[in-house]
């Protein structure tokens, strides 16, 4: 976040709890025992009470204090060495006006008295008080292991006493101001429909008397939905920086805790404050986390504390009046787990789903986040935006910052259309395994299966346009890898254009097949995708002549709540083996037409290998290059 928290900051954690945990113990245990020991030194030096009464009959001792427990006083430092050892005497913490003070413990001595008067020894009696030892050996070291209890608490950023013993039920929203937010809708793109959502709730907060006037009323809660990296978050603080309101941010985890009522206890608190405050904005970021359905969680009671503050957090938003100015927002990107309850009518009324941006959503993408990147004469931002098809605005942010890292890791001065690149090379397949040596066979192996794809999505007129190939392992598992580029944005695909996609997935295993005569597998990604269009055009699509219109499999029916994608609807088992049998054949029949394409155009195939074990990678010009020389069929001509 870009914004500074103005209360209840959480506390730091660094590496592992248990370790500062174990030296909290280890001091506070070594202060223990030191404190019992100090409070029972006396400053007097210990005698035993034999040589204490070697001293009394010898006339060394001076006066003589007398307690339940012990025996203290003072002895005459002339003439010791002749009734004590050299090395007791030295012991000895005498005065210069000649007296030793020492001390004993008591002993059951009935003539103790009687031996002391007949000394002429003067003695009083002492009434000793034990509350300074009891003080220093018991109450000290108490709090002391309080002390480090909570602050072991607090260095661990929860728990009970993390802000105090009484602060437990105190909502950890952190607030901000519009000047701390540092996020306008100026700094949000490629969403300009949920802006102009949200801009209503701007002017209800700005201007409440133009809605009131007609009777209208803002809508209590706004869900946002959305895949990760869409702008949730962002979108969230940017209507707080434009409403210029103060701004409650809360994650739905920091409700929960494992002490029953704390997480009611915080919504409640959480919605005090926030009518104090009015009119703010309340944002509960992963909403998921608190508002799950109820019932779901397998528990024989179907209560627990997750929905105990469920239970509350509905009761506080039908018990506020939204024409104080306290608005909800709520972001989730599993909207199908969340509690039917909450997305009723009267709590959050609207929804605002957030999909992955098209192509111009991309390019104003790019440039906000290239606002403060210097970049080289002639980029254009809407190339990029057409080669990073299917990212999000986190994706995109992320390219824009490994572009830069690459250009001054090289020392150049601008950004260039190559650094661009080979970020989306590094974001979209992974980062490049230089140290990852294939032998020999593996590599042709590579550049043969890659030809493969590519030349079968050339000759394809309903397949996206092919940019770069390249047999550099890249990520954890792909050892290479061919890049197509969109024209457009589709939200529709026709039958054809399926049936050209499922050719291109198994290009690879056939360009293997007619090469080597045998096969890899390299192909077991390819094959899981082609197996799950096949399916997906028999089952949810209707497009099987044998089966007719029918659905088998219930898919989404809505991109804001995905629920029950891929649930099997009930059929026969004779329906299930047609199924499998028209999946059989749409494979078959790509198989078939794939190996006719490779077949008749067997020298390319082998040049575009040969061009790719020599270079590694290679470009639109020189696969144009290479067509022209060695294929002497028209060139396809794509359909859009």
């Amino acid at each position: 976040m870009n914004g500074t928290p103005q209360d209840n900051k959480p506390g730091d954690t660094a590496g592992n709890p248990l370790r500062p945990m174990m030296w909290y113990w280890v001091l506070g245990l070594t202060l223990f025992a030191l404190f019992q020991g100090f409070a029972g030194i006396s400053a007097n030096t210990p005698i035993a009470y034999s040589e204490f009464k070697q001293l009394l009959y010898a006339g060394k001792i001076n006066e003589v204090q007398i307690s339940d427990t012990s025996i203290s006083g003072a002895l005459k430092k002339d003439g010791l060495a002749t009734v004590l050892p050299k090395e007791k005497v030295d012991t000895l913490k005498c005065s210069a006006d000649g007296g030793c003070p020492f001390s004993t413990v008591r002993v059951n001595d009935p003539d103790l008295i009687s031996d002391l008067e007949a000394e002429h020894v003067r003695y009083t009696g002492e009434a000793r008080s034990e509350w300074m030892g009891t003080l220093l050996a018991w109450v000290f070291p108490v709090l002391l292991l309080v002390w480090l209890w909570s602050s072991m608490l607090k260095r661990g950023g929860g728990g009970m006493m993390a802000g105090g013993l009484f602060d437990i039920g105190k909502s950890k929203a952190r607030v901000y101001v519009q000047s701390k937010t540092g996020v306008t809708f100026n700094d949000v793109a490629g969403i300009d429909e949920a802006k102009e959502e949200l801009m209503e709730i701007v002017e209800f907060l700005k201007n409440p008397q133009r809605y009131r006037r007609l009777g209208g009323k803002i809508p209590k809660g706004v869900l946002i939905v959305g895949a990760p990296g869409t702008g949730k978050t962002l979108l969230a603080k940017a209507l707080a920086g434009e409403a210029g309101v103060p701004f409650f941010s809360i994650s739905g985890s920091e409700f929960v805790e494992m002490f029953v009522g704390v997480g009611a206890a915080r919504v409640r608190d959480l919605f005090t404050q926030a009518e104090k405050s009015a009119p703010c904005i309340i944002f509960i970021d992963e909403l998921d986390a608190l508002g799950r359905a109820r019932g779901v969680s397998g528990m024989a009671a179907g209560y627990n504390e997750q929905e105990q503050t469920l239970n509350q957090l509905l009761v506080e938003m039908d018990g506020f009046d939204t024409n104080k100015g306290v608005i909800i927002l709520g972001a989730t990107n599993r909207p199908e787990i969340l509690d039917p309850a909450l997305l009723r009518p009267g709590r959050f009324d609207r929804h605002i789903a957030l999909d992955r941006p098209d192509l111009k959503g991309r390019e104003k993408i790019l440039e906000v986040h290239t606002r403060q990147v210097t970049l080289a004469p002639g980029i254009k931002l809407g190339d990029i935006a057409a080669r990073t098809a299917g990212l999000a605005g986190a994706d995109l942010a992320n390219l824009v910052n490994e572009a830069a890292l690459l250009a001054a890791r090289r020392g150049k001065q601008a950004v260039d259309d190559k650094d661009f690149d080979e970020a989306a090379d590094r974001v979209v397949a992974g980062l490049e395994k230089k140290t990852r040596v294939m032998n020999p066979m593996e590599k042709q192996t590579v550049a043969f299966h890659e030809a493969g794809h590519a030349l079968t999505a050339e000759y394809r007129a309903n397949a996206d346009r092919v940019a770069k190939i390249s047999i550099i392992p890249r990520g954890v598992a792909a050892l290479g890898y061919t890049q197509q580029l969109p024209t457009e944005d589709r939200y529709l695909l026709k039958k054809t254009e399926l049936l050209d996609r499922l050719d291109v997935f198994l290009g690879g295993r056939v360009a293997e097949e007619i090469v080597f005569g045998d096969m890899s597998t390299g192909a077991q990604n390819d094959l899981q995708m082609a197996t799950d269009m096949a399916r997906h055009m028999v089952t949810q699509y209707g497009m099987s002549e044998r089966l007719g219109l029918a659905t088998f499999e219930q898919a989404s029916t809505s991109p804001l709540y995905p629920a029950g994608m891929g649930e099997r609807l009930p059929y026969s088992e004779r329906t299930a083996q047609g199924i499998d049998q028209e999946i059989e054949q749409l494979l078959s029949e790509a198989h078939e037409r794939v190996r006719q394409t490779l077949v008749d155009r067997r020298p390319l195939l082998d040049a575009l290998a040969q061009e790719l074990l020599e270079h590694e990678t290679v470009d639109r010009a020189a696969l144009d290059r290479l067509a022209a020389q060695f294929d002497a069929g028209p060139p396809v001509r794509r359909v859009r």
